[in-house]
C-alpha cells in the first residue's frame, strides 16, 4: 500500500493512493485509527487493506494538500555522511567514520509533497539533500541487526533541506541549519514493506529544475538500514511512526564551485523508482 496524510475540506485525513486517486481511510477506519501513526502503532495494516479493497478513489490526488506522511513523529532522525563518496567531499583527509553522524529535525521543519519549501529571510544558502527514509513499524530497544528489518513498516522520501551557513553557528552541532520552519519535505507517501522491500537495493535521484544533481544507490551506504536501526536502538527506544532519513549522496549545491543555492521558483524532485517522487517548489519566506 501507499499510505499518505493530507488535508481535505479543511480537515486532516489519511488514506491510500490507488488508481491515480486516494481512498479515504479516515472515514472508514478513523474511529479506531485516527491517523497513520496510530494505525502503524495499532497494527492496523490488515484493517487498512480490507478498507480499500474494491473501493474507488474518493479524491483525485491533485485536489489534496499533502502533509508529511507522519505529521507528528516522536522522532525524525537524520543520518549524515552515509554514502561512500560523501566523506571525501569534506576534503579534510579524515578516515571513514566508525559511527554515523546523527541529528534530529522538528516536525515543523518539513512539509508534504507539492507544498512550498521556504528559503529563509536570513540566508541565501538553502540547499537540497535527497534521502531515502525508513519508517519504524514496531517498537524496540537493543534491536539486533538480524532482526532490524522486522521493525520497518515502510519507506518514503525526504528533501532534507539545509541552511548551510547556519550549520556552523555552533561549535559541535548543526541543529540550527537543519530546523528552519518548512525548509525540507517528506513524502509523498509511505510504501509499505510488503511492496517495497527495505533490503533493497534502492536508487535515489535528486533533480533541480529537471537537472540531475544527485544519483546513487543504497548498495553504497556505509551504514546500511539494519546497522542504523541497531545503532539507534542502543540508546533510544524506536517507536512506531519514527522516521530515519538515511543520508544524502554526493552532489548537494554546496559542493559546486561556485555553490548552487536554491532560489524561489526552483523545483526540487527527489525520486526512487520503487517509491515515487517527492516534488516541491521553493518559495521565499513570507
Amino acid at each position: 500500500m501507499r499510505l499518505l496524510s493530507y488535508h481535505a475540506n479543511g480537515r486532516p485525513c489519511f488514506g491510500a493512493a490507488v488508481d491515480g486517486g486516494v481512498v479515504d481511510l479516515s472515514s472508514r477506519i478513523g474511529t479506531k485509527f485516527p491517523d497513520l501513526r496510530t494505525l502503524i502503532a495499532g497494527d492496523g495494516f490488515e484493517a487498512a487493506r480490507a478498507a480499500i479493497a474494491g473501493q474507488a478513489p474518493d479524491h483525485a490526488l491533485g485536489d489534496l494538500t499533502l502533509r508529511s506522511p507522519i505529521p507528528a513523529p516522536e522522532k525524525l532522525w537524520c543520518i549524515g555522511v552515509n554514502y561512500r563518496d560523501r566523506n571525501a567531499e569534506y576534503k579534510d583527509n579524515s578516515d571513514l567514520p566508525k559511527y554515523p553522524s546523527l541529528f534530529v529535525r522538528n516536525p515543523s521543519s518539513v512539509v508534504g509533497s507539492g507544498q512550498p519549501i521556504e528559503k529563509p529571510k536570513v540566508s541565501e544558502q538553502l540547499d537540497y539533500e535527497g534521502e531515502l527514509v525508513i519508517v519504524i513499524g514496531k517498537a524496540g530497544r537493543h534491536i539486533p541487526r538480524e532482526r532490524a528489518f522486522d521493525h520497518i513498516f515502510g519507506m518514503t522520501l525526504c528533501n532534507e533541506g539545509s541552511v548551510r551557513d547556519w550549520l556552523h553557528h555552533g561549535k559541535f552541532n548543526v541543529t540550527q541549519g537543519k530546523n528552519f520552519d518548512r525548509s525540507g519535505s517528506v513524502g509523498p507517501w509511505i510504501v509499505t514493506s510488503d511492496e517495497c522491500d527495505p533490503r533493497g537495493p534502492h536508487d535515489i535521484v535528486t533533480r533541480v529544475n529537471g537537472e540531475v544533481r544527485q544519483s546513487d544507490s543504497t548498495e553504497r551506504l556505509m551504514f546500511p538500514f539494519d546497522f542504523l536501526i541497531a545503532y539507534l536502538s542502543t540508546f533510544a527506544t524506536l517507536k512506531p511512526g519514527d522516521m530515519i532519513a538515511t543520508g544524502t549522496p554526493t552532489g548537494a549545491g554546496a559542493r559546486f564551485d561556485p555553490p548552487r543555492w536554491l532560489k524561489p521558483g526552483d523545483v526540487v524532485e527527489v525520486e526512487s523508482s520503487r517509491i515515487g517522487t517527492l516534488r516541491n517548489v521553493v518559495a521565499a519566506e513570507a
